[in-house]
């Protein structure tokens, strides 16, 4: 049978991103799975990227493209920090990603998750979907595994919960749709921020929970099969 991997296609994050506000900060989420065409090129990769002390963004869409975006966004964010004497709060670098989404619409193929806390609004989620809208929202999900996602986050996500519960529902949600969706797989990575700083945590596939039909985590495929095979008799 002839697969065709194409190798060559584009890298895409594939994705399951996601940004929910707490009562004091922000928690951001991500899967770690890169793709090129049906190919896993990247099974750890780091989806959430810093612009600032305070402010980081998790990508989805085209690697390339999410990536010179932040790149872009970082600089300008650093010359604007140097100017004013201060960092940069949450809503402009949000709005800085919005301006470089929409002026180059036609080009990128990206979608952004910007969070961060700062000391005038607190903790802060914005979306910024293809086409450069931008919109401010207590939980913003992005990526193709957001799909199986938007019935969950709807009857789970609630007003003032505490830190430890909004991580929680990141986890949760972020192996529910590594579950269902292909595209989506590996690790969680968390970043939580907030008026005291930034925590980056790590969850590997063994301590993520299992859902329904999902294998056991497995170091090989002999445990799948029951073990070693014995010795063929000649």
């Amino acid at each position: 049978m002839d697969i065709n991997f194409d190798l060559n296609a584009p890298h895409s994050m594939g994705t399951t991103i996601i940004g929910v506000t707490y009562d004091g900060g922000v928690v951001l989420g991500a899967d770690s799975r890169t793709s090129t065409g049906v190919y896993v090129a990247n099974r750890a990769s780091d989806k959430i990227t810093q612009l600032t002390d305070n402010v980081y963004v998790c990508r989805s869409g085209s690697a390339a493209d999410s990536q010179v975006v932040s790149d872009y966004v970082r600089y300008f964010l650093h010359q604007h920090t140097i100017q004013l004497g201060q960092p940069a709060t949450v809503k402009v670098a949000a709005n800085l990603v919005r301006l470089l989404a929409y002026n180059n619409k036609n080009s990128l193929q990206t979608g952004l998750i910007i969070g961060g806390w700062d000391k005038h609004e607190g903790g802060q989620i914005y979306g910024v979907p293809l086409g450069g809208t931008i919109v401010q929202q207590p939980f913003a999900i992005g990526g193709s595994g957001s799909s199986y996602l938007y019935g969950f986050f709807d009857q789970a996500w609630k007003e003032g919960m505490t830190k430890d519960e909004a991580e929680d529902l990141v986890k949760k949600a972020v192996s529910l749709a590594i579950a269902r969706d292909g595209a989506s797989g590996g690790v969680v990575r968390t970043v939580i921020i907030n008026s005291e700083g930034v925590t980056r945590n790590f969850y590997p596939g063994d301590q993520l929970p299992l859902w329904h039909e999902e294998l056991e985590p497995q170091n090989s495929l002999l445990d799948i099969l029951g073990g070693a095979p014995e010795p063929m008799n000649i």
